[in-house]
């Protein structure tokens, strides 16, 4: 009997297995661990009225004559609660199969009355596909910090509603400026609670592409204008919304948006940019990568580090990670199984093969505080956990034990000895 109620503990396991997104391992960055916040957490849906179906346009579609149809977005908030909030809520998510659902366990509580006081906002914009939960971990952990975030689902872009490549070509920029404009607004979901004056953008793959437009870099004429092959563009001149120089990429920008984490953005590998587009950001930026990221190329978001001379940048590498570096949440124990749906499994959608995923959701949190504490809340304090020598291996542990630093130390400041192996954090000033 002991040897089958074993047996049936196995075969129950990834049925009632729970992923938890806010682990925070002893060897984690100072800035890592959760703030001092409560965390709520709601589901909201924001539709913007009459957008362009990028779907249903024909090759010769306009911009003026495209057909137009309702958009609307599932997004997850999570925001500061008011003191003493007990968390206990879990998400329900859908694995890369877009079928498999997973249990996800926080820290938020669902529904809570958010705290006094006026928040900055982050969109968190997941790739292609994606959903809002594949940055959980990092949408909880700001909301401690101090921070509204809002992670969006985006239609024709989600493992259940995946849908041709030109719409997220399109829409994603435009995703985003619109969650931005409606959480800001005096009767939005979290009115009162969301400063609208202070904004960032976090983007992911696809969510960095958008992330970069909407942030000033406009597309090249060459990407606009190229119809082969078909998925690299959008019928008619939709896509051209998007030119570098176009009074519609002008309008798109905005101007309380004031720093912008880029991780594995995709993009200049098809160069959908040039120099010149890219000099159009000029809000700061910091560039997450993987250093054999063979989906966006690590060569080419070096050249996005290179290129974005209008603003001053951060490039952190991981060194040997592929493009899952940092994102994703844990693979859920159902993703090492083969899915019935696609006839595999889909653990190589959420890990590296060699890097663990707690650990760089725990460093990825650790840099995103620093930078976004430092841009959109003026934290001078926080610029000493970006100043550091570039290649870590190089720096150098002269701490007595008392806790002193002696005169050779440079050790990446908020990382115990020995735990900064394997990353690299370059630095450009505007102009350079």
């Amino acid at each position: 009997m002991k040897t089958l109620a074993f047996a049936l503990c196995i075969l129950a396991g990834p049925a009632t297995a729970q992923t938890a997104i806010d682990t925070i391992r002893p060897d984690a960055p100072e800035l890592a661990p959760y703030g001092p916040e409560a965390v709520g957490v709601r589901t909201v849906t924001l539709t913007d009225p009459d957008r362009i179906d990028v779907l249903a346009a024909t090759e010769g579609a306009t911009s003026d004559e495209a057909p137009r149809t309702d958009r609307t977005l599932t997004v997850e908030l999570w925001y500061p609660a008011e003191p003493g909030t007990v968390p206990g809520t879990s998400y329900t998510a859908l694995l890369r199969d877009g079928v498999t659902e997973v249990t996800l366990t926080g820290r938020a509580a669902r529904d809570a009355a958010p705290a006094e006081g006026d928040y900055p906002l982050i969109v968190i914009s997941h790739g292609y596909p994606g959903n809002r939960f594949l940055m959980s971990h990092l949408g909880e952990n700001l909301a401690s910090k101090g921070y509204v975030t809002a992670s969006v689902d985006h239609p024709d872009s989600t493992y259940d509603d995946m849908g041709p490549f030109p719409s997220t070509l399109v829409n994603r920029p435009v995703d985003q400026a619109f969650v931005v404009e409606a959480l800001t607004a005096p009767d939005g979901p979290l009115a009162g609670t969301v400063d609208p004056l202070r904004v960032g953008v976090i983007g992911y793959s696809m969510g960095g592409y958008g992330a970069l437009i909407f942030a000033g870099a406009g597309l090249s004429r060459s990407a606009v204008e190229r119809r082969e092959p078909a998925h690299l563009n959008a019928p008619g001149d939709l896509l051209a919304r998007h030119l570098a120089g176009s009074e519609a990429h002008s309008d798109l920008q905005d101007p309380r948006l004031r720093a912008v984490v880029a991780i594995g953005p995709w993009g200049r590998n098809r160069d959908f940019w040039d120099a010149d587009g890219l000099a159009g950001i000029e809000v700061p930026l910091m560039i997450v990568a993987g250093e054999v990221d063979d989906v966006s190329g690590y060569g080419s978001m070096r050249s996005i580090f290179e290129e974005t001379t209008g603003t001053e940048r951060l490039l952190l590498t991981f060194e040997n990670a592929n493009h899952n570096a940092a994102a994703p949440i844990p693979a859920p124990a159902a993703a090492w199984e083969v899915s019935d749906n696609l006839g595999r499994a889909t653990f190589d959608h959420y890990a590296d093969a060699v890097w663990d995923n707690v650990r760089m959701n725990n460093v990825l949190a650790h840099f995103v505080t620093a930078f976004m504490d430092l841009h959109l809340k003026e934290q001078e304090s926080r610029a000493a956990y970006l100043d550091l020598v570039p290649v870590a291996a190089d720096g150098i542990w002269d701490v007595a034990d008392d806790g002193m630093e002696g005169p050779d130390h440079t050790y990446w400041t908020g990382f115990p000895n020995r735990t900064a192996a394997g990353l690299r954090l370059e630095r450009l000033t505007a102009g350079e």
